[in-house]
């Protein structure tokens, strides 16, 4: 090997430097594997094994160069970058060098990236002020959640549930309502003819569910079965199909059949189809207390990450390697295409682009690198009794807690994710503890609208 050049700063994180490799010794570990491919070559006109040096050398000949060439490159880049002690971002890129000093070398400049400095000001953090929410669960927290959980055991029937009598004077209980579910039929037309998807059949939609543009539901709303409404939709001028775009469609929509919704009773039935033993109604109110309290707790704590990260940010000063940004972009680009794609949405790969993700990879990027150095510097990663009580924490929502808990412990990387989000409780309880701290009292309706 010939020496190595100095190292070339060309950008903040971005290094140079020159490798050359003899020609020699190339060629010589070339030759060793053209025999070796020889002896197992096969082609037509020719015994196996029995294919000639030179035929081989001229299909192969080439990748191999590459391919050798390539591992010495890397051999080399890694004694250097250890004897170096530099932290190198991904792998090196190489390139011809245009000025070649030796014709018996092959000699390329090799570019990579390292890992920045970085600074935390703890005296800023102490400067930054943050809003700490507080939650209490009452009695109408819990009345709410019922509600919520009768919403979801919902039946729909076509039998009238509603009478003048118990749905007011002035509305029609056999009307369509909000929550109804309804089946109609729709026809639309632009300027009296029809259009490529304006017609609708048998749609079924519960109202008030933002399920069909607004216009639909409001037509739908007060109409028996049977019964018709004439409406108009305006298209933006932007709409992605071109033939609607800036246009108004007139629809007639029929009203064929009205479901309405049968909520169950919070009785002992009801206890016990959530799993309540012996369907005992204080039991279940103190369940769903001790869930929502946890939950409050998890949105709070998001809340706290949201304002930690912010001012860790704020209070913190590196340069962003280019080669983590890009990885972070393609990674998030590649999630984002497979969702649309799982949702059936045509020509995802030309909707998502890397560049969508930019400032978000940037900010992902940062916060990473500023969390592993506040984890190295003061000593923030997961203790095993730290894993231990955020698993068992877990568990805690499952009928079978110790099942769960081996569930955990049986996968490495299951209990990685526990591990991850045990370092990041102590970095935001260690930024909570340099910064200045405001109790906000909200309600739970409240802190769930701010941590969504």
């Amino acid at each position: 090997m010939l020496p190595i050049i100095d190292i070339e700063n060309i950008g903040p994180l971005e290094r140079r430097v020159t490798l050359s490799v003899l020609k020699e010794t190339v060629q010589k570990e070339i030759e060793a594997r053209l025999h070796r491919l020889a002896k197992k070559s096969r082609m037509s006109g020719f015994r196996p094994g029995k294919v000639p040096l030179k035929i081989v050398r001229s299909q192969h000949g080439k990748q191999l160069e590459i391919e050798v060439l390539e591992e010495y490159l890397h051999q080399e880049f890694f004694r250097f970058s250890r004897a170096q002690n530099l932290k190198v971002i991904g792998q090196p890129r190489f390139s011809p060098k245009e000025i070649k000093p030796d014709e018996n070398s092959y000699v390329l400049d090799t570019t990579f990236e390292v890992y920045p400095e970085i600074e935390i000001r703890l005296d800023a953090l102490s400067e930054r002020q943050i809003s700490y929410p507080t939650t209490i669960i009452g009695d109408s927290e819990i009345d709410r959640s019922l509600e919520v959980l009768r919403r979801q055991k919902v039946r729909y029937t076509d039998t009238p549930l509603r009478s003048p009598e118990n749905d007011g004077e002035n509305t029609d209980a056999c009307a369509a309502q909000l929550d109804d579910r309804v089946t109609f039929d729709a026809e639309g037309t632009i300027e009296g003819q029809p259009f490529s998807d304006g017609s609708l059949k048998d749609l079924t939609v519960i109202l008030g569910r933002g399920m069909l543009p607004p216009e639909f539901e409001k037509a739908a709303l007060g109409l028996k079965s049977g019964e018709t409404r004439t409406f108009e939709i305006a298209f933006a001028a932007d709409h992605p199909v071109t033939q609607l775009a800036n246009k108004t469609a007139q629809y007639t929509l029929t009203l064929k059949k009205i479901e309405q919704p049968d909520y169950p009773e919070v009785d002992t039935d009801f206890a016990a189809s959530l799993g309540i033993d012996g369907g005992d109604l204080e039991k279940m109110r103190a369940k769903i207390k001790e869930n929502l309290e946890r939950e409050a707790q998890r949105r709070i704590r998001l809340l706290l990450q949201r304002q930690v990260m912010d001012c860790l940010l704020e209070c913190a000063t590196l340069e962003v390697p280019h080669t983590l940004v890009e990885q972070d972009q393609r990674r998030l680009a590649e999630i984002a295409r497979q969702d649309m794609e799982k949702r059936g949405i045509p020509n995802h790969n030309l909707l998502i682009s890397t560049e969508m993700f930019k400032e978000k990879a940037e900010r992902r990027v940062k916060l990473g690198l500023i969390c592993i150095e506040l984890i190295k510097q003061y000593d923030l990663q997961a203790k095993p009794e730290q894993v231990r009580t955020a698993v068992e924490t877990r568990s805690k929502s499952y009928q079978e807690p110790q099942e769960i808990a081996r569930w955990y412990y049986a996968d490495p990387q299951r209990l990685a994710e526990i591990e991850a989000e045990v370092a990041e409780n102590n970095i935001i309880d260690f930024v909570l503890s340099k910064a200045k701290i405001e109790q906000q009292p909200l309600s739970f309706e409240a802190l769930a609208k701010a941590s969504h």
